[in-house]
């Protein structure tokens, strides 16, 4: 990958990302969804690596979601 994940700031960015096939986008996501990237005493949060911040758990599940969905006009996440 040309790009490392850890270059991404939100789920979002890799859910629409438009280089990265579905597998890579679900793999990425799916660490950050990780308990390894719980943010301590904040189980609702994960900082992936390399992230200048937290985000939701719930956007990172949205975004995996969101890979699933049909597309919206014609335009595609993967």
């Amino acid at each position: 990958m040309s790009q490392p994940f850890s270059r991404f700031l939100h789920p979002f960015d890799v859910a629409r990302h438009p280089s990265l096939e579905p597998e890579v986008k679900r793999a990425i996501l799916a660490s950050w969804a990780s308990d390894r990237a719980a943010v301590k005493d904040q189980p609702a949060m994960r900082r992936p690596p390399g992230a200048k911040r937290p985000v939701s758990i719930d956007d990172v599940f949205a975004a995996m979601r969101a890979l699933d969905e049909p597309p919206l006009g014609g335009a595609s996440l993967q």
